[in-house]
């Protein structure tokens, strides 16, 4: 069993900002943000017929003609989005959807999106949020695993749902908002004419009772870069608690104006950005998707003051030339996850964003964690009043194995100050406070995978996270890896997001994807690079400077040269089907270097070279 011990290499540039102290205006904006988190959501427990689609009538009374929600072709007040709201959830009634029965739902960002699942979810139905840019078997096996009573997809989506039909249930029922189907599908019903004739005045609890906090809203798809996707049950407390926590943690209020380009099938951009904003009165625009050339024309346009970011998208901004347009002279806060320290300071320097709240959550996770603090680098902290509302573990890991290790009691042990560790959040039990559910997958298998029993104690339950991270002195998070993506090498472990921050700072390089392949004849798994690389790139120069960066284990043995790095709908990099691909110039005609020990540089990797390698003729 080997222990992951501290990675020296990776240390300085998070420890040392571990050490330095927190601000006193940080320290009152924490302390504001946390309180007014806790008051936003205290009463959502005690008012148990209070769900988010619920809250939707009292919006049209509340903010009536305020903005609500606008994207490039149709803006909606708060009336008007109660009014489609309430369309959808007739509609549904008249399809004979009762309470339990699921919707799938396809469509790209715009107003009509929420109209639908928040209309929907009001009679009880669970709506299960299709990944736009799915097709083929991983988009058969989502409905599938939703099991809906019947699809909603526009008809730009019409080709690729029309194109798996076969492969459902032959029952299924097809739809397509607006008047006319799409050439694609054109047995797909269209739905203008149905609604237009529908009353959009709030339902009465004789047409469709209350949903209760418990029942599932929403299933939210994880990303499936290891593998088809999973459905994750959303229930309507989740759904509240998020939106009103957030809300608090914002400071969201009339005045915002919330920019959200991700895609509204993920919690980050569907319900997170749009459902804070909306409990605050604000106004949230929407983009189908980022664009960095439209970014901040976008922002100044429409006077944003907030928008939701994830990292890669930060990294995407701060590699564009610099512009008059760029920056937004309304902004007060970014909020988002993913942004790692090394482009923290100088996102924030150069677009002039006065406050970078970060923050790490799971779509299915029980805990999330906040850096109200503004430290960079940081994914958040639990402050010592909300210690025992959420009981979170790092437990010592052993990465051969992908499982915290045990000691000769059964039990696993804390991980220590700047000790890599997996993060758990403890379950309470069956018949304990919602808070801290894991609630679940619809595959039971999969939930269950998710739990680790007899962690600390004898009979304990805790949700795994399957991320590594560590925790310094004062108490703040820092993601390290995902478990699976860390490899060992020459007996060390390596974290491929720490080596990739080194390869991102690099000259030369546009962006960077690392990962462990198998080497004929070797132990573990050897770094592998994939670049993106610019015209001044010099492999030499490359080599030097990981050589200066990182220790001789962590340095990446192989590197590919690519056009473009492919990533899912929210930035994440696929890196599964490039280290299957593995090292082979037979087989991939990009070009191919390997760290040749025997010059010391990076060198081309030929056939002849491959051909050592798999024989054993050559030292890695």
């Amino acid at each position: 069993m080997v222990r992951f011990a501290n990675l020296p290499w990776a240390g300085p540039s998070i420890v040392t900002s571990c050490t330095l102290p927190i601000q006193p205006e940080d320290a009152r904006f924490a302390r504001d943000a946390w309180l007014r988190a806790l008051a936003r959501t205290a009463p959502i427990e005690a008012q148990p017929e209070v769900t988010f689609p619920v809250l939707v009538a009292r919006w049209a009374e509340q903010f009536a003609d305020a903005p609500a929600l606008a994207d490039p072709t149709l803006r909606w007040s708060y009336g008007e989005l109660a009014g489609a709201c309430h369309r959808y959830a007739r509609w549904g009634l008249a399809q004979g959807l009762r309470p339990g029965d699921v919707v799938a739902l396809a469509m790209g960002n715009c107003p009509e999106y929420l109209a639908v699942w928040l209309g929907l979810s009001r009679i009880g139905v669970a709506v299960a949020l299709l990944n736009t840019h799915l097709a083929g078997e991983a988009l058969a096996h989502s409905i599938r695993i939703a099991a809906p009573r019947l699809v909603i997809g526009e008809a730009a989506l019409a080709a690729n749902l029309a194109a798996v039909r076969a492969r459902l249930p032959h029952d299924l029922r097809w739809y397509v908002p607006g008047a006319q189907a799409p050439g694609a599908a054109p047995d797909f019903a269209p739905l203008a004419a149905e609604l237009e004739a529908l009353s959009g005045d709030p339902l009465t609890a004789r047409e469709a009772p209350l949903p209760t906090l418990d029942a599932t809203a929403l299933y939210i798809y994880t990303s499936g870069t290891t593998g088809l996707p999973k459905a994750a049950r959303v229930s309507h407390y989740r759904v509240m608690q998020w939106s009103h926590w957030f809300a608090g943690l914002l400071g969201l209020g009339p005045a915002d104006r919330m920019y959200d380009c991700l895609p509204l099938y993920h919690s980050v951009g569907g319900v997170v950005a749009t459902g804070a904003t909306l409990v605050g009165g604000g106004a949230v625009i929407l983009r189908r998707r980022f664009s960095v050339q439209e970014f901040w024309r976008d922002l100044r346009a429409e006077r944003c003051t907030v928008f939701q970011y994830i990292g890669e998208l930060c990294r995407y901004l701060l590699h564009t030339p610099a512009a008059p347009e760029e920056g937004a002279p309304d902004l007060r806060i970014a909020c988002g996850n993913g942004l790692r320290a090394q482009v923290w300071r100088d996102f924030q320097r150069r677009f002039r964003i006065p406050r970078i709240l970060e923050y790490y959550a799971a779509t299915e996770g029980n805990f999330s964690l906040y850096n109200c603090e503004g430290r960079p680098g940081a994914i958040g902290r639990v402050p010592s009043f909300l210690a025992h509302r959420l009981p979170i573990a790092l437990l010592r890991f052993d990465v051969a194995a992908a499982e915290p290790l045990r000691n000769a009691e059964g039990f696993c042990e804390c991980a220590a100050v700047d000790e890599v560790g997996e993060a758990v959040g403890r379950l309470p039990p069956a018949d304990g406070a919602r808070a801290g559910r894991f609630e679940g997958y619809v595959d039971r298998d999969a939930s269950e995978r998710k739990i680790l029993r007899g962690v600390l104690e004898s009979g304990d339950a805790w949700y795994r996270t399957g991320d590594l991270m560590r925790r310094d002195a004062q108490g703040f998070y820092y993601f390290v890896d995902r478990v699976g993506e860390t490899y060992r090498w020459k007996g060390e472990n390596v974290a491929t997001t720490e080596v990739r921050a080194v390869l991102l700072a690099a000259p030369g390089v546009d962006d960077a994807l690392v990962y462990g392949v198998l080497v004929p004849g070797a132990d573990g798994r050897a770094g592998m690079a994939a670049l993106v690389v610019g015209p001044n790139f010099d492999p030499a120069a490359l080599h030097a400077y990981v050589a200066a960066a990182l220790p001789a284990y962590a340095r990446p043995v192989f590197l590919r040269l690519r056009a473009a790095i492919e990533t899912t709908a929210t930035f994440k990099p696929q890196a599964r089907a490039l280290a299957e691909e593995g090292f082979d110039p037979r087989r991939i005609a990009d070009a191919l270097y390997i760290d040749d020990r025997r010059v010391g540089a990076y060198a081309p990797l030929t056939i002849a070279t491959y051909a050592a390698l798999e024989v054993g003729a050559m030292r890695l």
